[in-house]
């Protein structure tokens, strides 16, 4: 009998937890103690975890044991989490709380938080060399990880977003920051989760287009909750991007909630060639659709 939606995302979710509190960082006989606990307290601080079981479902929807994907599943988190590090740092959006803790140069100390998402970025990688499949396999998903989180993905992103901050940007140069920014961690979450299970090129093509419209969708209601959203139930602060360039600004919220209904059907459409879809269904609408 297949598992019930809460019951999914209950077994992927503990099996994560598990597994990044157990096999990352615990390093007890290394000096360098301060630098591990940093990496940890980020790591381990909770959310969604949606990239690491966007890769696990995508690997169970190919046929592939998704528990051996855990650490192609782990390693999106931990280029996931240092991107988070590097963004609340006072050079770049200077905040104090994610997730209702504070950040980690707050606890840390700026060089602390520095280094800590330097070597989760590191160890990313190192995961994916580790991991349970032929070279073929593992050298695929280096490529795809360090495409979508580098120069021309995440990291790129980031920097158009920086450059944004002092003028208006045109419908275009929002979206390509979006697609890059947030948007293309989570193609490569779902395009991992196919080589994981060796699927065929035309699922890595199709779990890439659900993934960017879903990471639209996602940005897009992110944009909105900063608006409409409440600091308490986030566990961050709301009203910080007032001064950069969203699609609230460009569209307004009652557009943007229709552009997020658009972008969510575009992505569940493209998961017609897969079997047993219904969970990525329905957590592609609680997302798109969330109020935290």
């Amino acid at each position: 009998m297949s598992l019930s939606f809460d019951d999914r995302i209950r077994e992927y979710s503990e099996y994560i937890e598990q597994y990044l509190d157990e096999q990352c960082f615990r390093y007890d006989t290394q000096p360098q103690k301060d630098l591990f606990s940093a990496m940890r307290y980020s790591l381990l601080a909770g959310g969604k975890r949606i990239r690491p079981i966007l890769t696990l479902d995508f690997c169970r929807m190919c046929g592939g044991n998704w528990k051996d994907a855990i650490s192609f599943a782990a390693a999106t988190e931990m280029i996931h989490t240092y991107s988070l590090i590097h963004d609340d740092l006072p050079c770049m959006d200077n905040d104090d709380f994610r997730r209702g803790k504070p950040t980690n140069h707050k606890v840390y100390g700026e060089a602390i938080a520095v280094l800590a998402g330097d070597a989760l970025l590191t160890a990313a990688f190192s995961y994916l060399a580790a991991a349970p499949y032929c070279a073929d396999i593992r050298i695929r998903a280096v490529e795809i990880l360090s495409n979508c989180a580098g120069q021309l993905g995440m990291v790129g992103g980031q920097v158009l977003d920086m450059q944004s901050e002092q003028r208006q940007c045109s419908r275009q140069e929002v979206l390509d920051i979006q697609s890059r920014k947030t948007g293309a961690l989570i193609r490569a979450a779902c395009m991992l989760g196919v080589v994981a299970a060796g699927g065929s090129e035309e699922q890595i093509s199709a779990a890439s287009e659900f993934a960017s419209h879903l990471g639209l969708a996602f940005q897009i209601r992110d944009d909105m909750l900063d608006v409409i959203g409440d600091a308490q139930k986030l566990g961050k602060a709301v009203g910080v991007d007032d001064h950069k360039n969203t699609f609230v600004q460009l569209y307004g919220i009652e557009a943007c909630d229709q552009m997020v209904k658009d972008h969510t059907q575009t992505a569940v459409n493209a998961l017609s060639v897969f079997d047993s879809t219904e969970f990525l269904t329905e957590l592609a609408y609680s997302l798109t659709g969330r109020t935290v």
